[in-house]
C-alpha cells in the first residue's frame, strides 16, 4: 500500500474514532499521524522494513504497527474493526458541507440514520430540526447539501482521475500490438473536474481481441460494463468509468481529435470542414455529400497526426487545453494562438507552508524538495496570527522563521528561500498584520479563510479594500472554492480583477487540485488586464510542491504564456517584480 493510501486510512480512522465517541486525544493522534505520513520524504516501505517509523514525529508505537500492517499486507485488523461499526452511508454523510463527526454521530445514534437516503427522508419529514444543535436552517442546508452531493456524484477531481487513469493507460501502452495511444477526453484537455476517462489506441485488427482482454482484466478494473472489438467500458476501483477505443492507425489522429473534444470545439471544426467541401468525423475526412462506408470515412485527406487535421483546414495546431470553443479556432486561423506556458518554464513558487504553521515539513525539507525539482527559489507563506486553527504565526515566530531562512540561504548556492506570509483578509477588508509587520516580508499573499456568508457586494468590497494595501503582492485562492466540496463564496471577480489591475496586484492560480482557483475561464481576462499570475501549489508537504503542474494545466487552459506567469521568471526577474510592489 502506498503512502497516500496509508495517510488516507489513518485520517479515516481518526474520523471513525470521533464517530465512536473515543477519547479526543486518540482520534487526534490518528489525524496527526496521517499528516506525518504525508510529510515523510523517505520511502515508506523502507522505513517499515527498518523498523524506523517511530522516528517520525507524530507516529507512536501502536500507530506504527498499524502502518506496518497496511504497507506489508494491505490491511489492518484495527481499521477493519472500526469500519465494521459504521455503514458506508454514515461516512458518506460527512461529505455534506457543515456536517462534522459530532453531528453525524448524533444522527446515527438518535435517529438511526445510516445513509443519505435515510437522512433525506428524515429532513423532509422535519425530523432533523428538533435535534439539539440543528434547527430549521441546518435542516434546509442538509437537503441542499444532499442535492449538491448527488449532482456531482459522477464527477472527479482532475488529480484523482489522472491517478486512476495512468496505471491503466501505461499498462496498455506496454501491450504487444499497440502502435500509438493517448489519453483523451476532458482529462487530456485538463479540465478541473473530470467525468469518464477515455483512452484511444491504434492497433491491427488481429491484435484487438488480446488488447481488449488485457484492458478488462487489468488489476484496477472493478467491473466490466461492456466488452467489444473496438470499444470496451469498465469501472475502475477508484469508482471512475473508463472507456478504451481501438482504431486502425490511419484513423488514430481523427479518433484522438474527436474523442478529446470538446463537443463544441468538434462542432466548429466540422462546420469549418464543410466550407472546404469536406465531412469530418472520428474516422477521417470524406467529400461532403459523397459516398461513405458506414463506420468509416473515405480518406480524401490523409493525416498522419492531429497537426495534419488542423493544417488541412488552414489552422495552426490547437493544443488540447484550448479546445473549448472560446475563440481558439479564430485565433488559429489568424495565426494568433499564444505560446502557452509549460511545466518546464517554472523556476519556483511562492505560496507554501511549513511546520511553523500548518505545514507538515520543515523549512529545510521544503527547500530540499524545491531544489530536487530544479527550482531556483521557494517562497514560504505561513499563516498570519488570526488563523489559530492553522497554527498562525505570532510576530515573534515570524522573526524566528526569518532567522532560520537567513541561515539556510547563507549555506545555499544557486537557491533562495523567500520570506512571505499568507495574511488573512479580515471581514472588514483590513489585514491581520499591521503595516509595520507586512513591510518586513518580501511578498504578501492575502486570502480569505472565514466569514464566507457575506453578500456578493460585501465580499467584493472586502477583497478590494485588502488589495488597496500597498504591501499586498498577490491575492490567494480568490474565490475560496473547494471543487466538488464547497462552492465559491459570492464575489464579483470581474471587479476584483479590475481592482488588482488598478493597484498593480497579482492574482494566483492556486494549484492545489481541490482549488485550481483562479478559474481558467477568468485567466484570459486577467491576462488582458495585464495582471501577472503566480502559479502556487499551496503546498503543506514536500510532495505538495508537485501540485504546481495542475496549476500549469489551468494556466494553459486560460491562454497564459510564459511572460504572464511570475514563477516562470528567474530569481532576478522575480526579485525585480516583487521590488515593484
Amino acid at each position: 500500500m502506498d503512502k497516500k493510501t496509508v495517510a488516507s486510512i489513518l485520517d479515516e480512522m481518526g474520523t471513525l474514532l470521533e464517530l465512536q465517541g473515543a477519547n479526543p486525544f486518540k482520534s487526534r493522534a490518528f489525524h496527526n499521524a496521517s499528516r506525518a505520513v504525508e510529510g515523510i520524504t523517505e520511502d515508506l516501505s523502507a522505513l517499515v522494513e527498518a523498523d524506523r517509523l517511530t522516528e517520525v514525529k507524530g507516529i507512536g508505537k501502536s500507530i506504527a504497527t498499524i502502518i506496518a500492517d497496511l504497507v506489508r499486507r494491505g490491511t489492518s485488523k484495527e481499521y477493519a474493526d472500526l469500519r465494521k461499526g459504521f455503514p458506508d452511508g454514515v461516512l458518506e454523510m460527512l461529505r455534506i458541507q457543515g456536517l462534522g463527526p459530532k453531528k453525524v454521530k448524533l444522527l446515527f445514534e438518535k435517529k438511526k440514520i445510516r445513509s443519505l437516503d435515510d437522512l433525506e427522508k428524515a429532513a423532509k419529514a422535519d425530523k432533523i430540526a428538533p435535534l439539539e444543535g440543528f434547527g430549521k436552517k441546518s435542516q434546509e442546508n442538509i437537503l441542499a447539501g444532499i442535492a449538491a452531493l448527488r449532482s456531482r456524484s459522477d464527477k472527479n477531481l482532475f488529480s484523482a482521475a489522472e491517478d486512476a487513469a495512468l496505471p491503466v493507460y501505461e499498462a496498455m501502452m506496454k501491450q504487444k500490438g499497440v502502435v500509438r495511444g493517448s489519453l483523451a477526453g476532458s482529462l487530456r484537455r485538463r479540465k478541473e473536474v473530470i467525468g469518464d476517462i477515455d483512452i484511444v489506441l491504434s492497433a491491427r485488427d488481429a491484435d484487438r481481441e488480446c488488447l481488449m482482454r488485457a484492458f478488462v482484466t487489468h488489476p484496477d478494473v472493478a467491473s466490466v460494463v461492456a466488452q467489444g472489438e473496438t470499444k470496451s467500458s469498465v469501472t475502475l476501483g477508484a469508482g471512475i468509468n473508463c472507456d478504451l477505443r481501438i482504431v486502425d492507425d490511419a484513423e488514430f489522429p481523427f479518433a484522438l481529435n474527436y474523442f478529446t473534444g470538446s463537443k463544441e470545439h468538434n462542432v466548429e471544426l466540422r462546420t469549418r470542414a464543410k466550407k472546404y467541401g469536406l465531412s469530418l468525423n472520428e474516422y477521417g475526412f470524406s467529400h461532403l455529400g459523397g459516398d461513405e462506408v458506414r463506420g468509416r470515412a473515405k480518406k480524401v485527406v490523409r493525416c498522419s497526426d492531429e497537426e495534419g487535421i488542423y493544417r488541412a483546414l488552414d489552422l495552426a495546431y490547437i493544443p488540447p487545453e484550448l479546445r473549448e470553443n472560446r475563440g481558439e479556432i479564430e485565433a488559429a486561423a489568424a495565426g494568433k494562438l499564444p505560446a502557452l506556458v509549460e511545466e518546464a518554464d517554472i523556476r519556483g513558487t511562492f505560496h507554501c507552508h511549513t511546520t511553523y504553521s500548518d505545514g507538515v515539513n520543515t523549512l529545510e525539507q521544503m527547500a530540499a524538495g524545491a531544489r530536487a525539482l530544479g527550482w531556483e527559489y521557494l517562497g514560504i507563506a505561513d499563516h498570519s496570527k488570526v488563523a489559530a486553527y492553522a497554527g498562525g504565526l505570532s510576530a515573534e515566530k515570524v522573526k524566528a522563521q526569518f532567522r532560520e531562512i537567513d541561515a539556510i540561504n547563507a549555506k545555499a548556492k544557486g537557491f533562495r528561500l523567500l520570506k512571505g506570509t499568507e495574511c488573512d483578509i479580515l471581514p472588514d477588508g483590513t489585514l491581520d498584520w499591521t503595516d509595520a509587520v507586512l513591510a518586513t516580508f518580501e511578498y504578501v499573499v492575502v486570502s480569505i479563510h472565514s466569514n464566507f456568508r457575506m453578500s456578493e457586494r460585501e465580499m467584493t468590497k472586502r477583497i478590494i479594500r485588502a488589495l488597496k494595501n500597498r504591501h499586498v503582492t498577490m491575492l490567494g485562492h480568490p474565490t475560496g472554492r473547494l471543487l466538488l466540496a464547497r462552492d465559491q463564496y459570492p464575489v464579483n471577480m470581474t471587479e476584483v480583477i479590475n481592482a488588482a489591475a488598478d493597484y498593480g496586484r497579482m492574482i494566483e492560480i492556486n494549484a492545489h487540485p481541490s482549488r485550481l482557483d483562479l478559474d481558467w475561464r477568468l485567466c484570459a481576462y486577467a491576462k488582458e488586464k495585464g495582471i501577472t499570475i503566480p502559479i502556487n501549489p499551496d503546498a503543506h508537504t514536500v510532495e505538495g510542491l508537485n501540485d504546481v503542474r495542475y496549476g500549469v494545466g489551468i494556466a494553459r487552459k486560460g491562454w497564459l504564456e510564459k511572460k504572464n506567469v511570475l514563477n516562470a521568471r528567474p530569481l532576478g526577474g522575480v526579485l525585480k517584480a516583487l521590488g515593484k510592489q
